[in-house]
């Protein structure tokens, strides 16, 4: 099955043949998120977040599918989530991963900085995916400046 089976799922944005994002999905589009080929979600919003789902964690495993939380407080993204989130990446590059937060905000920005910081994936590319989702706010565009000095202390990208 392809990923434009997962099309209906709010703001799906598929980033490489074995990375996609998304805002939060129905707890019915866990089994086509399985179905299309993926084995990990990750999920970056918080238990009471918009459309948060009850008992997510039990939905996705009974789907079959690895489930990761890293809760990202919206209005105080930290390094350490960042690192954790990179961590997970790296540790599931042989795999299809699926990641989500409520509404592809969190999960489009963390995802632009590890393109561009841990892969070296051009930054004006790996922005326009981010771009088709939204536009930084204030606190946001200050926690990818401090990532991008952190993990690219010479200003590259």
């Amino acid at each position: 099955m392809s990923s434009h089976s997962l099309e209906p799922i709010y703001n799906f944005v598929p980033i490489t043949e074995h990375l996609a994002t998304a805002g939060q999905p129905t707890e019915a589009q866990f089994a086509e998120i399985k179905a299309a080929g993926y084995q990990v979600v990750i999920n970056l919003a918080l238990p009471n977040s918009t459309n948060a789902i009850a008992h997510e964690q039990a939905i996705v495993e009974s789907a079959g599918l690895e489930y990761v939380h890293i809760p990202v407080i919206w209005e105080n993204p930290t390094l350490e989530d960042l690192d954790r989130f990179f961590q997970t990446l790296k540790e599931n590059t042989e795999r299809k991963v699926f990641v989500h937060c409520a509404m592809n905000m969190r999960v489009s920005a963390f995802t632009y900085l590890y393109r561009v910081t841990q892969q070296q994936v051009d930054a004006i590319a790996a922005k326009a995916e981010m771009d088709k989702i939204w536009t930084p706010n204030e606190t946001w565009q200050k926690f990818i400046d401090q990532a991008m000095q952190h993990y690219l202390p010479s200003g590259q990208g």
